[in-house]
C-alpha cells in the first residue's frame, strides 16, 4: 500500500493533524490540496485522486473533515481508501461523532492511534475492540516499567486477544436480509433485489476455530447434491477472519471470530423478487376544493409469517390541509412537513388486506403540479423468515479444550430502499 503521510483537514483545507511515516514527502506539500481541490470543482472534473508534481494525494471527505494520504508510490488506491474508510470507523468508535471539534479535543489519543494504525506506511492494527484494550479514553496510562506489547500486535490472529473466559459459551447468528424494490406506476416491478448480511455475537472462551455452513449453490453442486434448495450468492465480502483460500477451495466458511459483535458477511442476490407488501393507490382531486386518497395494502408472503412495525409512506399536494382518515387496521397521521401521510400497522399478517382512506382539502386556487408524484415508500420487519430461502445448516465450534456451545440462529426479512411509483 505504502502511505506516506496521513492528513486530517478541516473544511478550509488547514491541517488539524498530520503523521509523517516515511519521510520521503515534505510535509508542506499538503498547502496545494486545497487549491487542487478547488481547481478541479470549478471544472467540473473534482476525483479522488489529486497530482501535485509527483505527489499524490487520496482523499475522502467525512463530516467537516478531509482525510487525506500522500504518497509518490505508484500505491494501491483501493487499499489505501479501504485504509482511510477504517480510519474514520476507528475514530468513531471512540469518539462517538468524527468532526474537527472531536480530533480537537483528542489530539494525545488520534496521534496514538495513527501510530497503531500504519507504521512505515503499511497498516498495523486496525481493529478497534483491540487497540481500545492499550489506548484508552483518557490517553495513555502505560507504566513505563510494565510496557508491554499488546499480545494481539504479534498474534497470527490480530482481530481476537488471548485468554477470553466466558461460563456459558454461545453464538447468536443473524440472517438479515433488505428487500430493495421499485415498482413502476402500472405495476412491473423495475428493480428487485436481496441484499443480505450474517452477524455474529460471540461468547466464547479460548481460541475456538468456527465452521459456518450454508445452502450454497456452488457447494451444493461441488458435492452433488440438489439445486432445488440452494440459494446463488453474489457480490460475497466476508470479515478479515474468514479464510478465504479455503473458501475459494471448497466453500468452508471457517475462521477465527473476533470477541462479541461483529459483520460476518455480506451478500448480495439479483433476483425478482415478488413485492413482499403490494400497494395500490387511487387518488382522485375533485374541483380543486378537496382531494381523496384510498390506499389499499396487501401482504404477499406465507400466512404463517408477520410483518412488524409496518409503516406506508403515502405523499399528498404540498397545499392539502384538514386531513380526515378512515383506517381498517392501524392508525394514519398527517405530517405537513414532509408531505405525507404515515399510515402505521403494528402486526400485518401474511395474505391479508387493509384499506385506509384519506380526505383533506384543497385551497381553492387551482395549482398545477410540476413534477411527478412522489413514490409511495414502506418500511416493514418480517421475522423468522428469508426472501432469498438461504439457511445456516450447520455452526461447528472446535476449541482445544473440547467444550459444548449453543449456536443460536434467527433470520429476519426488512425493506431497504422499497418504493411503489403512483400515476
Amino acid at each position: 500500500m505504502s502511505a506516506s503521510a496521513v492528513f486530517i483537514l478541516d473544511l478550509k483545507g488547514k491541517p488539524l493533524i498530520s503523521r509523517n511515516y516515511k519521510g520521503d514527502v515534505s510535509m508542506a506539500e499538503i498547502e496545494h490540496f486545497m487549491a487542487l481541490l478547488l481547481q478541479r470543482e470549478e471544472e467540473g472534473a473534482l476525483a479522488p485522486l489529486l497530482t501535485h508534481g509527483k505527489v499524490h494525494f487520496l482523499w475522502i471527505k467525512h463530516a467537516n473533515l478531509y482525510l487525506v494520504a500522500a504518497t509518490k508510490k505508484n500505491a494501491n488506491a483501493s487499499l489505501v481508501y479501504a485504509f482511510l474508510y477504517k480510519v474514520v470507523e476507528v475514530f468513531s468508535e471512540y469518539f462517538k461523532e468524527l468532526e474537527e471539534e472531536s480530533i480537537r479535543d483528542n489530539f494525545v489519543i488520534v496521534y496514538e492511534l495513527l501510530d497503531e494504525l500504519m507504521d512505515f506506511g503499511f497498516p498495523q492494527t486496525t481493529d478497534s475492540k483491540i487497540l481500545q484494550e492499550y489506548i484508552t479514553q483518557e490517553g495513555n496510562k502505560l507504566d513505563t516499567g510494565k510496557s508491554r506489547v499488546p499480545t494481539t500486535v504479534t498474534n497470527a490472529v490480530s482481530w481476537r486477544s488471548e485468554g477470553i473466559k466466558y461460563k456459558k459459551n454461545e453464538v447468536f447468528i443473524d440472517v438479515i436480509e433488505s428487500v430493495n424494490l421499485l415498482v413502476s406506476a402500472n405495476g412491473s416491478v423495475l428493480l428487485s433485489e436481496v441484499v443480505g448480511t450474517i452477524k455474529l455475537k460471540v461468547f466464547l472462551s479460548g481460541m475456538p476455530e468456527l465452521r459456518l455452513g450454508l445452502n450454497d449453490r456452488v457447494l451444493f453442486e461441488l458435492t452433488g447434491r440438489g439445486k432445488n434448495k440452494s440459494v446463488e450468492l453474489e457480490d460475497v465480502k466476508f470479515h478479515q477472519c474468514v479464510r478465504l483460500s479455503r473458501f475459494d477451495n471448497d466453500r468452508t466458511i471457517s475462521f477465527v471470530p473476533p470477541d462479541g459483535d461483529f459483520e460476518l458477511m455480506s451478500y448480495r442476490l439479483n433476483t425478482q423478487v415478488k413485492p413482499l407488501i403490494w400497494i395500490e393507490s387511487v387518488i382522485e382531486k375533485f374541483s380543486h376544493s378537496r382531494v381523496e386518497i384510498m390506499v389499499k395494502a396487501k401482504g404477499q408472503f406465507k400466512k404463517q409469517s408477520v410483518a412488524n412495525g409496518v409503516e406506508i409512506a403515502v405523499p399528498v399536494p404540498s397545499d392539502a390541509d384538514s386531513p380526515k382518515f378512515k383506517t381498517s387496521v392501524g392508525s394514519a397521521k398527517y405530517l405537513p412537513e414532509k408531505n405525507v401521510v404515515i399510515w402505521t400497522i403494528k402486526s400485518f399478517p401474511g395474505g391479508k388486506e387493509h384499506l385506509m382512506r384519506a380526505h383533506f382539502g384543497l385551497p381553492s386556487v387551482e395549482k398545477e403540479e410540476d413534477e411527478g408524484r412522489p413514490p409511495i415508500s414502506v418500511r416493514f420487519e418480517i421475522p423468522y423468515f428469508t426472501v432469498s430461502g438461504i439457511q445456516v445448516r450447520y455452526m461447528k465450534i472446535i476449541e482445544k479444550s473440547g467444550y459444548q456451545a449453543l449456536p443460536w440462529v434467527r433470520y429476519i426479512t426488512q425493506s431497504g430502499d422499497y418504493q411503489l411509483r403512483t400515476s
